[in-house]
């Protein structure tokens, strides 16, 4: 795997410990049990993967790489680069300005922009129609572009399918960034329909199998359908692709829902599927994958509550909340800022998008059992600064180095 040029100031020296002891020791990533960090009155379970991903590394790398060889130069981010606010501020600071908001509503004017200014694409990446707009503003999208080269997979492996004659059918969040990028990409070579989750899914199968009147699909997927979608004959046959940071494991259960509902109407058998269902397994990100394959072996651990890192409107970072909140409580919080006290914590609930502050977090036996997970575009060093604002709670607790050098 490619080594990244990363700003130190993200890095943590604990957890680039933690993470080289735990590559040396499984190369081939198998052992996904958290570690064990003892504090003594505190016991801190790390996930074996979280924090930022191959795709993130390389947006950043770009990023202020752009920054540093360009001086004087206006350069613009068409979008928050990544989803943690930690980041976007730093490149404000550097002098990036963001064009857009993560919703797509424009700040600056794309009349503002003259040939000779910088266009950052954000990993998400971005929609042909907005990539045409630059270029025909004489701004080149190429060199800039830190879409991750996972969700150009996806692209790839819709357009392979799409010669094929199959309708691409995206699980992913419609407003979300990514979703729009891959519907834009997807609609340019096939029809193309986004579902958010299974719910949606099972409406789509009673169009597909005739059971619902077919003109109340327009209404019920308006805006989730590309243009001249028609239902009597682009439900024939179809393939699911998937927004990269969603539930790995929803997304696998949505395509095998379709996969049987199309068995079921074409009486298909394992020798003929691929006349109507493509399997598009192979979309799905590896770091999505490890990250909450880790999450769901940190959970078998005994633990009190489960703190996850990262930004709000990471569609990444609350599939982990997700999880860990089927088994105990859990507070998502996007900065070390956020755990008030030994008493108190402002934390994000992302079904209602309220922060909450919550008394009495920590419980008053000893050890206290803490599980800590972050999101892809997480810093290391907030997890670490987490870890020692919780610790630093407890005058008998082993300093944070006196820890890591148990490790080695």
């Amino acid at each position: 795997m490619k080594q990244f040029d990363v700003p130190v100031f993200y890095r943590s020296s604990l957890i680039s410990t933690i993470k080289k002891l735990r590559k040396e020791k499984d190369k081939l990533k198998k052992d996904f049990t958290p570690t064990l960090l003892d504090f003594g009155p505190v016991q801190i379970h790390l996930a074996r993967h979280f924090g930022f991903c191959y795709g993130v590394e390389n947006a950043i790398e770009i990023a202020f790489k752009t920054v540093e060889e360009n001086p004087g130069k206006r350069i613009f981010l068409l979008s928050e680069m990544i989803h943690n606010p930690q980041v976007n501020a730093d490149l404000s600071r550097h002098g990036v300005q963001f064009l857009q908001d993560t919703y797509g509503k424009e700040l600056i004017p794309f009349d503002n922009l003259t040939s000779d200014d910088i266009v950052l694409i954000p990993a998400f990446g971005t929609t042909l129609a907005i990539e045409k707009k630059l270029n025909d503003i004489g701004i080149p999208t190429e060199k800039y572009n830190t879409t991750c080269p996972f969700v150009e997979k996806v692209w790839n492996r819709s357009a392979a399918i799409a010669k094929k004659d199959y309708t691409i059918i995206i699980h992913g969040k419609p407003s979300h960034e990514e979703t729009r990028a891959t519907f834009s990409h997807a609609a340019a070579d096939a029809p193309a329909v986004v579902v958010k989750d299974m719910k949606e899914t099972q409406r789509l199968a009673l169009y597909i199998t005739g059971e619902l009147n077919a003109a109340g699909f327009y209404e019920e997927f308006k805006n989730q359908y590309s243009e001249g979608f028609d239902i009597t004959k682009d439900f024939e046959r179809i393939g699911v692709v998937n927004q990269t940071t969603m539930l790995a494991s929803d997304t696998q259960a949505i395509a095998d829902y379709l996969k049987q509902v199309m068995v079921d109407k074409y009486e298909l058998s394992r020798e003929n599927l691929a006349e109507r269902f493509a399997d598009t397994r192979d979309t799905l990100c590896y770091a999505t994958n490890d990250n909450q394959t880790s999450v769901s072996a940190m959970l078998q651990t005994d633990a009190h509550l489960a703190i996850v890192v990262g930004g709000y409107n990471s569609s990444n970072t609350s599939h982990l909340v997700e999880l860990c909140e089927e088994k105990l409580p859990t507070y998502y919080i996007n900065s070390p800022d956020k755990i008030v006290s030994q008493k108190e914590i402002i934390h994000f609930n992302f079904h209602t998008n309220q922060e909450l502050l919550t008394a009495d977090y920590l419980p008053q036996q000893e050890p206290v059992k803490i599980l800590i997970t972050s999101g892809a575009s997480c810093p290391d060093i907030l997890v670490e600064k987490v870890i020692e604002k919780i610790t630093g709670f407890y005058s008998h607790a082993l300093p944070v180095q006196a820890v890591a050098q148990q490790l080695v």
